[in-house]
């Protein structure tokens, strides 16, 4: 189990970071400078406004604070890969989603260390595990910065190669996370039942809240439905694999998966029992409105 922990899981979060990477192009990078409003929310949306929320919802609970450190702890993760599939089938901007991801991910080594400091520091007090911010920025920073841009590196210079495996690299790093959460849930069931009769309502409440506010704060400051669907998935859909990860550097190694990384985990299932339903919505939204658009009068 130790070995899954400390090993085949950061390779398995670098290996998901590669192919996010591979799906990147530099007109990619060209169009963040260029995005506008819509990515500058999005940023605040995820860097600012979700840990604030997160804060919140913990703190309304009253979780262990183990747990209450660990729900924190994916608050500060950047966005998962998996959010640019769930804005296409929700009929999202999916350019900005990809923008939205990248730029959370390359920049994820200076945002989460010290915010997760903070966060165990003010959660569990002197039970607090000892670790280096600085060994931690450089853990976050191989496990996210550079399978990304080594991705993007492997693009610009195989484009044909790339683009024919993309799609598989993608579904290939999903499926190898499912794999590995089950083998951390079923190795530690006892513990992640319990874990989830605590803290489930927090874990189902943040990313409900989540979505309602990217989707909220795109369109009280005006930028389009679809981007605003885009806002909602991007600022809900967390990159669990990494708060695991991160949760595993922090603690060092232990018999088993540590409490500290069981809302991560959780947080896997949790953002899709919300995110499935607002897909079916956002749906129903644009054939409700293709539908009134059909049947407009047309103008004289």
């Amino acid at each position: 189990m130790d070995f899954a922990i400390q090993v085949i899981l950061p390779a398995a979060q670098a290996f998901i970071m590669f192919s996010l990477g591979l799906g990147l192009t530099l007109a990619d990078f060209g169009r963040v400078f260029r995005g506008g409003k819509a990515l500058l929310i999005g940023i605040v949306c995820q860097i600012v406004l979700l840990p604030i929320v997160a804060f919140g919802i913990v703190s309304g609970f009253d979780l262990p604070p183990v747990l209450a450190a660990g729900a924190m702890l994916v608050a500060f993760c950047p966005g998962g890969v998996s959010s640019n599939v769930i804005t296409k089938l929700a009929r999202g901007d999916l350019a900005l989603a990809v923008s939205l991801t990248a730029v959370t991910s390359l920049i994820a080594f200076m945002t989460v260390p010290p915010l997760a400091a903070l966060a165990i520091v003010h959660f569990m007090g002197e039970a607090a595990p000892e670790f280096s911010i600085s060994n931690l920025a450089v853990f976050t920073f191989v496990l996210t910065t550079v399978p990304v841009m080594t991705g993007v590196l492997v693009r610009h210079v195989f484009a044909a190669f790339s683009i024919r495996v993309e799609k598989f690299l993608s579904n290939l790093a999903v499926i190898l996370w499912l794999i590995l959460l089950v083998f951390l849930f079923v190795g530690n069931w006892d513990l992640v039942a319990r874990t989830f009769e605590m803290m489930g309502p927090a874990l189902l409440l943040l990313p409900f809240v989540l979505m309602v506010m990217g989707w909220g704060a795109g369109r009280l400051l005006g930028v389009s439905r679809t981007q605003s669907k885009t806002l909602s998935i991007e600022t809900s859909i967390q990159n669990s694999p990494l708060g695991v990860a991160l949760a595993g550097a922090i603690m060092g190694t232990t018999a088993g998966i540590s409490e500290l990384a069981l809302p991560s985990g959780l947080y896997s299932i949790t953002m899709y029992v919300v995110a499935l339903p607002a897909i079916l919505l956002f749906r129903r939204i644009d054939g409700a409105e293709n539908s009134q658009a059909g049947m407009a009068p047309a103008s004289s």
